[in-house]
């Protein structure tokens, strides 16, 4: 039964055990150092230009045909020219989907997470269903909410939703069991509140994890809704991507639409990653 207690006072004078719940720990992404540096901005740059220029080299030496790897000044060419009249209403699309779909699925996490937490009853409930929805690529479900639905947004956000909860809720719960027992139970010797508790400790000092748990449900999302217009959709960029693949040749316009995913899911990251070192840096 005390196995079952989160808010169980220890002992004064002995260092509360430190448990690592959660199969998931991801907090090194927001501990990264990012360029303090002019030398290593320069170096970084460096990095890039010689990977592209060492690229366009290789292909140009070589005689590869444009149709079997386009060069990159042709797909960065491609990408700046057609972008308005190709990419932009596609990237507008995938960003609905997302949005609107990690909103609903991060807010339910976020609650599942608190939930749990606090009644242990409803975690062995909830458990098995969340495990199923890790495991599950929800991408397999959206011919069959298409079919149920129709051809719209809808079954794109249920997916992106189902896809990015769990990895919200299994964070969020992490950082929740992880506040330290004698603030509670100095909390409560004040006479504080169970709902006191949680805002003022449980939830302040789960807030890196809770980012945490954001960015990496963001990433599931972004993933999810590309994947998801690859195989039931008649725009976004994963609509792109396929309808490009079809050509009988390799074209620049389905790389860029490769590169518009990867430079959308990096400043996914970088967001998150200046969230967390505004809201959260004291952890370190």
């Amino acid at each position: 039964m005390r196995s079952e207690l989160r808010d169980e006072i220890p002992t004064f004078g002995e260092e509360a055990p430190t448990v690592d719940h959660g199969p998931i720990e991801w907090r090194g992404l927001t501990s990264i150092q990012m360029a303090r540096s002019l030398l290593e901005v320069s170096a970084i740059i460096a990095v890039a230009a010689a990977v592209f220029f060492g690229l366009e080299a290789a292909l140009s030496l070589s005689g590869t045909p444009s149709y079997v790897f386009p060069k990159p000044t042709a797909i960065v060419n491609t990408l700046f020219t057609e972008f308005g009249s190709i990419y932009a209403s596609a990237l507008w699309s995938t960003l609905q989907v997302l949005l609107i779909g990690f909103a609903i699925g991060a807010s339910i996490g976020l609650v599942l997470a608190a939930v749990i937490t606090q009644v242990p009853f409803v975690e062995k409930i909830v458990a098995p269903y969340v495990l199923i929805l890790v495991t599950t690529p929800m991408i397999a479900l959206v011919p069959f909410l298409t079919l149920e639905i129709g051809f719209s947004n809808e079954p794109r956000i249920i997916a992106v939703a189902l896809a990015s909860g769990p990895m919200v809720m299994i964070n969020a719960a992490t950082g929740f069991r992880r506040t330290d027992l004698a603030k509670i139970a100095l909390a409560r010797s004040y006479g504080a509140s169970t709902l006191q508790i949680f805002r003022k400790i449980r939830f302040p000092l789960a807030l890196p994890m809770i980012i945490v748990g954001f960015m990496v449900g963001s990433i599931f999302g972004l993933l999810t809704a590309v994947g998801a217009e690859m195989v039931s959709s008649q725009e976004g960029l994963g609509h792109e991507i396929v309808y490009f693949s079809t050509f009988p040749r390799t074209t620049p316009e389905e790389w860029a639409a490769i590169l518009i995913v990867a430079l959308l899911g990096i400043s996914i990251y970088l967001i998150f990653y200046f969230i967390g070192k505004r809201w959260a840096s004291w952890e370190a």
